[in-house]
């Protein structure tokens, strides 16, 4: 006698877990213009080349000859799956199945993607749609079967311990792909790379718990809509649609290792090393009272149309992003004058403190394209805590142990301007480099304070004195005094710092392996 019955009913219940939770469901899902998660998991990977786990997971119900009367899969999908040709663990809520909330298998799987993807030291991609804990819990409302597990606190501690160990040493991607609440919420804030489509929501808690505990009436979107984390930095980037979600996971993993044990893809490089932009000589304008983009200044150095940002919304004053200088993979921070003139605001000082963890952690060598006024300033920067986000910021440049490069482009002002030089950094210089403890404005406000109030038309005296000492900044001084390693011709830029580049690649390869903390969210 064979095992014939037992493999139908193995290859039975894989059919029924592929089929979701019905076509009604699907539909339901694909009219609001979502995949589902198999669907997610097949466009982001290599054709053919996703391994599910724990396949036939799931609750199942049988007759007493053994035969099989129902099976109710997991609501959880886990596998292995190559992205780009290189293996990465992705998993995701299947939400035709109990609006995603976690069936006592689904959250055993959803826990053992973290454990998964520790295991073999792979990238982990999460795609996030659905709720946490339910108040029946993760059995409807019955009984669980003995050994399933419950999301009680002291568990919940023990599943963010293994997700730290995770940020720890591979790549995490988190996507909101629909309403995503309690658990999965805190989940996707806990990665190195979150992105959410428009028509997406991050909770901490549904419309009705609010409701019901603050009075509040709100909607989803109201309450934690892409306008909403766009601007607060829980998510990295906002995109209109899944499709645009697949390219921007892509894109993100590019940059990346597959873990913090080798050292980050250097690719070829069509893009002319030695290239020198014209446009950069008059980039600067002369008169300081106007500003420039400072993404077209970093798309005339850059490998072409390379950058990537991350956190374009919020802190706006500071860019973050990921690049690539002669194929080799990079971490951009720069000052963007057109909010705040660059200055750097409590939520801006937050944004380049994870940025920097996130190149030290994965061994990115940083270029700062610097442009610093100093921290904001006024009572709502005050208020903000600005000095206490600030000095967070400086500490993790200064404990970086990265290769680190800073051009000098217009401002270095006051204490913040520290943030854009790690210990031993390269620093070049252009001509229309200033600084100082104050920038003029500032400083003839507090220095000639008695003197503009005395004379007979405070106003004129003021923007004399600031006429006067505005002009007196130069970069020469800086340049004659050893102070910068060089001041350079600007459209020099991306040639001087190829050529770091290649002078860094010793340094990169010793850098592998683990830090001491990981990227904190």
């Amino acid at each position: 006698m064979s095992w014939k019955p037992e493999v139908e009913g193995i290859e039975r219940r894989r059919e029924l877990a592929a089929e979701h939770g019905g076509d009604e469901a699907v539909e339901i899902q694909h009219s609001l213009g979502r995949l589902t998660i198999r669907e997610r998991i097949t466009a982001l990977a290599d054709a053919d080349s996703f391994r599910e786990q724990g396949p036939i997971a799931g609750h199942s119900e049988t007759d007493d000859d053994g035969s099989l009367r129902s099976f109710t899969p997991a609501n959880y999908v886990l596998g292995i799956a190559k992205i780009d040709d290189r293996p990465c663990v992705v998993g995701g809520e299947d939400f035709t199945q109990r609006g995603g909330s976690p069936s006592p298998a689904g959250l055993r799987k959803s826990v053992y993607a973290e454990e998964l993807a520790l295991r073999y030291r792979l990238p982990l991609v999460r795609f996030l749609q659905g709720g946490g804990g339910s108040v029946t819990g993760t059995a409807g409302g019955k009984q669980p079967p003995p050994g399933s597990v419950r999301g009680d606190p002291v568990y919940a501690a023990h599943r963010f311990r293994s997700i730290a160990e995770i940020m720890a040493t591979a790549p995490v991607v988190s996507a909101a792909v629909g309403a995503v609440a309690g658990f999965p919420a805190a989940r996707l804030a806990a990665s190195h790379f979150a992105v959410m489509t428009r028509g997406a929501q991050i909770l901490i808690a549904g419309p009705a718990v609010v409701e019901r505990a603050t009075g509040e009436k709100l909607s989803k979107e109201e309450l934690g809509g892409a306008d909403v984390h766009g601007r607060n930095g829980v998510v990295d980037q906002v995109v209109e649609d899944e499709v645009a979600a697949f390219e921007a996971i892509r894109s993100f993993l590019r940059f990346l290792p597959t873990n913090v044990y080798e050292s980050a893809p250097r690719t070829p490089c069509s893009d002319d090393r030695n290239r020198a932009e014209e446009a950069l000589l008059s980039i600067v304008p002369r008169d300081r009272r106007k500003t420039y983009k400072i993404r077209k200044l970093l798309g005339l150095v850059l490998d072409r149309d390379s950058f990537f940002e991350l956190g374009a919304a919020y802190g706006r004053g500071q860019v973050t992003g990921l690049a690539h200088l002669n194929g080799q993979p990079v971490g951009i921070l720069a000052n963007d004058g057109r909010f705040y003139a660059g200055a750097m605001t409590a939520h801006g000082a937050r944004k380049v403190r994870r940025f920097v963890d996130l190149c030290e952690a994965f061994h990115l060598p940083v270029l700062s394209f610097v442009d610093e006024p100093g921290f904001m300033i006024g009572s709502e920067a005050e208020s903000a805590a600005t000095i206490r986000f600030g000095t967070e910021a400086m500490f993790a440049v200064v404990q970086s142990t990265m290769p680190w490069a800073a051009v000098i482009v217009r401002k270095t002002y006051g204490v913040a301007a520290a943030a854009h030089f790690a210990p031993n950094a390269h620093v070049l210089c252009w001509p229309s480099a200033e600084g100082g403890a104050l920038p003029a404005e500032g400083g003839v406000a507090v220095a000639f304070r008695r003197e503009i109030a005395a004379a007979a038309d405070p106003e004129a005296r003021r923007r004399e004195l600031e006429a006067r000492f505005a002009g007196k900044p130069s970069a020469f001084p800086r340049a004659e005094s050893f102070g910068v390693n060089d001041l350079i011709d600007p459209r020099r830029t991306r040639p001087e710092l190829c050529d770091w580049i290649d002078w860094i690649q010793p340094l990169l390869r010793e850098h592998r392996g683990r830090k001491t903390h990981s990227l904190r969210p």
